[in-house]
Order: C-alpha cells, then sequence, then structure tokens
C-alpha cells in the first residue's frame, strides 16, 4: 500500500492511493488500526508521510561511499541523530543555513525505514515485523559544521531546519519485501549524480534495527536513515559540488518513487 499525508480543510490527513491514480481516505490510527475507506479524496498539498517521532540515522552504511570518503568500513552501525525540526514535505525548499551560515551544503539520497510499533531488543530475525514501511529521505548534510566546526561530532551539521526531507509516500512492507533490493538516485538539477542499489550497504536493514533497538525502545513513528550510497556533493574532485539556491534535487527509490525539494537560501 501507498499511504500519503496531505492538508485538508480540517487539518493533515492520510490517504491511500489506488492504482487507478484516486486516492482514499485512512480512518483510524497509522500506527495501530487503521482502514481504508470508500471515501475517494482529493489530495492537498502533500506533507511529509509521518511525522516522526525521532529521526536516527546511520553513517557510513555503503561500501563504495565509505571508500569514498576515505574512511574505514565501520565494525557497527554509526549512529547519529536529526531533531524532528529538521522534518521538510515534499515539493517544500532546503534552506541554506545563513544565520549560522554554511558554505558546504551536501545531499544525501537514503531509504527512511519507519517503525510501527515499539521495539526493544528484537533480533535480526524479527526486525522488519516491526517496520510499518519505507519512504526516500534527503539527509542534507552542512559538510563544513560536520566536519570541521561541529566539535569533533556530527550533529551540529545535520540538524539545521529542512534538512530531512521525506517523501512521497509511505509503501507497506507488503509492497517491499526486501529493503535492501531497491535502486537509488540523487538528480541534481536533471543531472543524476548518485545511482546505486540498497544492496550496497554494509548493515542491512535488520542489522540496523536489531542494533538500534539494543537496549533502547524504538518508539512508533521512530525514522531510520539508512546511509548514502557513493556520488555525494563533498567527494567530487577536485571541485566539490555544494547545493546552492535555485537549485532543484530529487531523491528516487524503485518502489517508492521521487522526493523532489527547491533549494533556497534561509531568509
Amino acid at each position: 500500500m501507498k499511504i500519503i499525508r496531505h492538508l485538508t480543510p480540517s487539518g493533515p490527513a492520510h490517504a491511500a492511493l489506488q492504482s487507478d491514480g484516486s486516492a482514499r481516505a485512512i480512518s483510524g490510527d497509522i500506527y495501530g488500526d487503521f482502514k481504508v475507506t470508500d471515501q475517494v479524496v482529493q489530495p492537498g498539498k502533500l506533507l511529509a508521510p509521518i511525522t516522526p517521532t525521532q529521526i536516527l540515522c546511520i553513517g557510513l552504511n555503503y561500501a563504495k561511499h565509505a571508500a569514498e570518503s576515505g574512511a574505514k568500513v565501520p565494525e557497527r552501525p554509526v549512529l547519529f541523530v536529526k531533531g524532528i525540526n529538521a522534518t521538510q514535505n515534499p515539493g517544500d525548499p532546503i534552506e541554506i543555513p545563513t544565520r549560522l551560515a554554511s558554505h558546504e551544503v551536501d545531499y544525501e539520497c537514503e531509504l527512511a525505514v519507519v517503525i510501527g510499533k515499539a521495539c526493544k531488543n528484537v533480533t535480526r530475525d524479527e526486525a522488519l515485523n516491526y517496520v510499518l514501511g519505507y519512504t526516500c529521505a534527503n539527509d542534507v548534510s552542512a559538510r563544513d559544521h560536520q566536519i570541521k566546526l561541529g566539535g569533533g561530532q556530527w550533529c551540529r551539521g545535520k540538524f539545521f531546519d529542512t534538512f530531512a526531507p521525506l517523501g512521497p509516500c509511505l509503501v507497506t512492507t507488503d509492497e517491499i519485501t526486501n529493503p535492501n533490493a531497491l535502486k537509488i538516485a540523487t538528480i541534481l538539477n536533471g543531472e543524476r549524480v548518485q545511482d546505486w542499489t540498497t544492496s550496497d550497504m554494509i548493515f542491512d536493514v535488520p542489522a540496523i534495527i536489531a542494533y538500534l533497538s539494543g537496549s533502547t525502545t524504538l518508539l512508533p513513528g521512530t525514522v531510520i536513515l539508512t546511509g548514502t550510497p557513493q556520488g555525494v556533493g563533498m567527494a567530487v574532485k577536485p571541485n566539490p559540488r555544494w547545493l546552492k539556491a535555485g537549485d532543484t534535487v530529487s531523491i528516487e527509490i524503485e518502489n517508492i518513487g521521487t522526493l523532489t525539494n527547491p533549494v533556497i537560501n534561509e531568509a
């Protein structure tokens, strides 16, 4: 099932996309008992498919990306976090920070995993049973703050407003049975700059969930960003390719769709 979240006159609501292109309203709790009704709706403004309760991110999780970064292959998943303030809707702008300025803002296509029910200490074999679905994400990264200005940790460069676009829809696990067999790409101003497959993950999705849930409760609505393949702007030689106002960046994942955002300067 492909689930969208959109703006209605009474506020945000979920709907299920149909094979004929129409959408039907969803009633109930998206993390509990919900059903697709017979009510056909005309979707309003498209929103991020869920409102995250937290955003957990795995760094250096594609072998070829680790190589292009000059980093050692990690022995266990590398965790950092984004604030829920970073969530952005499809079609809404990524803002280049100007007050706490960044001049090295990068794109990263990522498969996002959405946890559907609370889990703790789950095994690898159990892990996918706790997933509601998957969506596209852009792990926008201010590399100057991540690497040089962040006090030795990554979060400052990852935490700015609008730095976690999500969408365009949430695809439930019945339609994606193997999240590590999907094509994934970034298109910047019409040019395909990242183009690979989620099979290159060092730690696959079940391993990530098992690791993150160790002695830790993952709440429904937890979004896990699972890493990016090679081709990030930072790695372009001799001149890195940084995002700038006027750019358009799209994240494309097989069986999910395309998440597109323009880029502007922070007001």
